[in-house]
């Protein structure tokens, strides 16, 4: 029987981007399948945007994103970053890709180098659209299909599952009843994947 993951995710999120690349590893090995959630921060579960935390915890927060960022060999921009647009409406050029049948990680993955490892303005829908043309998608029509119904209604219907059940951080994979939150965890979903309920 196929194994899936619910996988809740925001392409806005530096932990999403560098738990990326394992997570996949992890799918390669277990030959577990996923199912996307695209959302942002949910503060109704807990969530907290990196602004809002205290200046100690944001401090600790960035030399955290550091020391994972070099664990996992990923370039992350975090300092003189320029004022960048809000990324989250990259998510919808994903949704479509992901409705239309189209690799939708690899999406994900560029959208996301182009913004945390370049200081990309991801969240300006000329500069995305450039990013997938340039890496062979057809940027323009994923980039009208941003405000179709379904994209939208994927949208919200997302936000809500991730609600409902329980997540408030990023990356998060929900398996078999249980809530893994953080890349950090990976190892304890591959436990569960493999038999062994941690």
């Amino acid at each position: 029987m196929t194994k899936i993951i619910d996988y809740v995710f925001s392409i806005g999120s530096p932990w999403s981007y560098i738990g990326l690349a394992p997570f996949l590893d992890l799918l390669e090995k277990t030959g577990a399948e996923i199912r996307p959630y695209l959302t942002v921060v949910l503060e109704e579960n807990g969530g907290i945007f990196s602004r809002n935390r205290p200046e100690a915890r944001r401090q600790y927060w960035l030399r955290d994103l550091k020391r994972w960022a070099g664990l996992r060999g990923k370039t992350l921009l975090l300092e003189n970053r320029p004022p960048l647009a809000d990324p989250a409406p990259a998510a919808f050029m994903v949704i479509a890709a992901y409705l239309d049948g189209k690799p939708w990680l690899e999406l994900t993955k560029i959208l996301q180098e182009a913004f945390w490892g370049r200081a990309e303005d991801i969240g300006n829908p000329e500069v995305r659209r450039a990013i997938a043309n340039a890496a062979g998608f057809d940027g323009d029509v994923l980039s009208k299909r941003e405000g179709d119904a379904d994209v939208q209604g994927k949208w919200a219907a997302d936000r809500e599952f991730a609600l409902k059940n329980g997540v408030f951080g990023f990356p998060s994979f929900l398996y078999d009843g249980e809530l893994y939150w953080g890349q950090d965890n990976l190892h304890f979903l591959e436990s569960h994947l493999n038999g062994v309920k941690p």
